[in-house]
């Protein structure tokens, strides 16, 4: 049977009301003596504190929900880890949700992570170039409840959080690609109604169309490692790109993308970077262990999420922005020839 609230009050000579005061974590505490007998008490007989009450007792839950498009992504699960690492030490538990980048599935995590009566929900990840309405109407009526709203990557009007530099950061990687002598480029765009697959293109292409280049072409597609496989196998077969008569540097909107091309280039029997030369976005885990190594925009991942996690636990201005911008690194699969 198991150890009831009562039990451990009749076995510490108090009152249930005492006992739950003591282990449900309420502002209303006993004497230390009294405390520490309930304490005492629930250890001997194994209690554990029901986290309903314990959350009725402190008006918190103590929990954060942390919403992600694909926890398989290393994109995502980097920020997760920093986002665990900001929570770190709080008592503060984290619950995950993957929604596969299904707006529906997003906001049946948002209503999902409201009914716990979560203390915050952390977003992760791009947004949709129009704010979804729905999404939107959800957030308003957790923070209306007392809820706190994070985002990490786009924002919302309606929160603060760590944003990214996307379009800075992609323009700096074009110049580093152009100094290094690269003036044949295509682009592998990724999902245009995404903002940061489109703040990264769009910093690429205007560094290039400042310096007085055009690029081979611009194609869309899934932003994924599938859809970076699938656009550059297509174009291969296509002939688009004149390959391997002349080397030509493909940007991807996204590490996983670039991994997906370059797949496809290896199976095509074409090299990298001898005949297509590739650069990503992120700098994922493991990118630069690669061969060859890939070229990319470094962005601290892992302290994104920690920096959200920070925010969370923060008192003060809740539409307060972090701007974070990357870097680029420049490895083999850009080397010019």
């Amino acid at each position: 049977m198991a150890v009831r609230l009562a039990d451990v009050a009749k076995e510490a000579g108090v009152s249930q009301a005492t006992a739950s005061r003591v282990l449900n974590g309420s502002k209303r505490t006993p004497s230390q003596e009294i405390a520490d007998r309930v304490r005492s008490a629930a250890q001997r007989l194994g209690y554990f504190p029901n986290a309903q009450a314990q959350a009725l007792a402190r008006s918190s839950a103590g929990l954060v929900g942390l919403i992600v498009h694909d926890i398989a992504d290393p994109y995502f699960s980097s920020i997760a880890r920093g986002v665990q690492r900001g929570l770190d030490g709080s008592g503060v538990q984290l619950l995950l949700s993957s929604t596969g980048r299904d707006p529906q599935a997003e906001l049946s995590a948002v209503r999902s992570f409201l009914s716990h009566r979560t203390d915050a929900i952390v977003l992760a990840g791009s947004r949709g170039i129009e704010d979804d309405d729905d999404l939107v109407a959800a957030l308003e009526q957790y923070q209306a409840n007392g809820g706190k709203v994070v985002m990490i990557g786009q924002p919302l009007a309606l929160a603060g959080g760590v944003h990214l530099d996307n379009e800075g950061a992609a323009a700096e990687l074009a110049q580093e690609l152009l100094r290094l002598g690269h003036r044949r480029f295509a682009v592998l765009a990724g999902d245009q109604s995404l903002t940061t697959a489109l703040d990264r293109v769009s910093g690429f292409l205007a560094k290039l169309k400042s310096s007085g280049i055009d690029p081979v072409l611009v194609r869309e597609g899934a932003f994924t490692r599938d859809g970076g496989y699938l656009e550059m196998a297509d174009l291969i077969r296509s002939e688009a790109l004149e390959l391997p008569a002349g080397q030509v540097c493909v940007f991807c909107a996204n590490d996983v993308m670039a991994l997906g091309a370059m797949t496809a280039i290896r199976e095509a029997g074409l090299r990298v970077p001898e005949d297509v030369a590739v650069a990503g976005f992120d700098d994922i885990p493991t990118l630069g262990d690669l061969v060859p190594s890939v070229s990319t925009v470094r962005l601290p991942l892992e302290e994104i999420g920690r920096m959200a996690g920070e925010f969370v636990l923060t008192d003060g201005d809740e539409q307060r922005r972090l701007v974070v911008s990357g870097h680029p690194v420049l490895r083999e699969s850009t080397r010019k020839l």
